[in-house]
């Protein structure tokens, strides 16, 4: 399986995992849906580049998960992007396929309207990920 395709499913494992998460959002998405109750959650597709070693394949991925919810107040949407934060730090290390996350960090977070009571939080992460046996 490629590397895109392993991390996209670890990071919706890892959000249906974490309990509040799972709580709190009606569905967490590939792509954009047609028709989804909010809130809802989706992980966009990871820009790969080269990050392996002499005897290991590896991939430096940037990805970007958006929750979209509706509603006055951006209240809800701050604590489940708050949850998103704790359940993709949370990842285990061993993601499938003999890939394992080296290292995963926030690059940037932040919060918009979009219109007449929709909101969408986004959070961009760098991976990075080795694959054992090269």
């Amino acid at each position: 399986m490629s590397a895109a395709v392993v991390l996209a499913e670890a990071i919706r494992a890892a959000l249906s995992a974490h309990a509040p998460l799972a709580e709190g959002l009606a569905g967490v998405f590939d792509a954009p849906p047609v028709r989804a109750a909010t809130p809802h959650a989706v992980i966009g597709e990871a820009l790969l580049s080269d990050w392996g070693t002499k005897d290991m394949a590896g991939r430096e991925a940037r990805v970007v998960v958006a929750l979209h919810d509706a509603g006055e107040s951006s209240a809800r949407l701050r604590r489940l992007s708050g949850e998103l934060e704790t359940a993709v730090a949370s990842m285990p290390r061993a993601i499938g396929g003999g890939w394992e996350l080296a290292s995963r960090v926030l690059l940037r977070a932040r919060m918009e309207r979009k219109g007449e009571g929709r909101w969408i939080a986004t959070s961009e992460w760098r991976l990075r990920m080795l694959k054992s046996g090269g």
